[in-house]
C-alpha cells in the first residue's frame, strides 16, 4: 500500500492537507536505455520497490529498428506499451552512429509529443551550497531548437548544429510554462 498526499499551495509553500492510500497496481513501461540506461533503472526499481509503489514493470526493447526509409526508429511494440499503459519510465538512449539517424530520445519525445522540458531545482534543508533558497524551475522547448537535427559537416571535424524552432513551438511551450506556474502557485517574472 503507497501513501499519496493531496497538497495545497499557500504563499508559494506546499501544505499536505490530507493523506490517501493506493494499492492499485499499476502497469509501467520500463524503457531502461543503454550505457548506464539499465543501472539507472534498477536503481529506481530498487527504490520503488523499497517505499511499496504499486508499481509492475512492464520492460520493453528499443533496440533501433530499420525502417523502410533506411533510418533507425524505436520498435512498435514499446510505442504500443506506452499507449496502453499510459506512462512510463526511459534511460538514456544512445543515438545511431552514421549521418542522417535522428536520436531515439527526439524519436520518443516527438512520439508522445513530449514537448516541454520541466527541471526543478530546489535547495535541500541542512546541506550547504554556494547560493541559499533556491526554488526556480526551468522548462524548455523539448523537440525543436537544439533538437532540430540540423546538422551537417563544413569540413573534416567542424559540424555546424542549427537551433530552429517554430512559432508554434515557441507558442505551446511558453503557454505550457504559464499553465504550469499558475497550476503550482509559483511567482512569474
Amino acid at each position: 500500500m503507497t501513501t499519496l498526499f493531496k497538497s495545497l499551495i499557500v504563499g508559494g509553500q506546499r501544505s499536505i492537507l490530507s493523506r490517501f492510500y493506493s494499492s492499485n497496481v499499476r502497469t509501467v513501461t520500463l524503457i531502461p536505455g543503454d550505457g548506464i540506461g539499465p543501472e539507472i533503472s534498477a536503481a529506481v526499481q530498487k527504490i520503488f520497490s523499497a517505499a511499496n509503489v504499486p508499481i509492475q514493470w512492464e520492460p520493453v526493447d528499443v533496440a533501433p529498428v530499420k525502417g523502410p526509409d533506411g533510418k533507425f526508429g524505436i520498435p512498435p511494440a514499446a510505442i504500443e506499451s506506452v499507449n496502453r499503459n499510459k506512462i512510463g519510465l526511459k534511460g538514456p538512449l544512445m543515438t545511431p552512429v552514421g549521418k542522417g539517424h535522428r536520436s531515439l530520445n527526439l524519436t520518443i519525445r516527438k512520439e508522445f509529443n513530449l514537448y516541454a522540458n520541466v527541471r526543478p531545482c530546489r535547495s535541500i534543508e541542512g546541506y550547504e551550497t554556494l547560493y541559499k533558497d533556491v526554488d526556480v524551475i526551468t522548462i524548455r522547448e523539448n523537440t525543436e531548437g537544439e533538437y532540430s537535427g540540423i546538422e551537417h559537416e563544413i569540413v573534416d571535424g567542424v559540424v555546424q548544429s542549427i537551433k530552429l524552432i517554430t512559432e508554434y513551438a515557441s507558442s505551446r511551450v511558453a503557454e505550457f510554462a504559464f499553465k504550469y506556474a499558475r497550476d503550482n502557485g509559483r511567482q512569474i517574472y
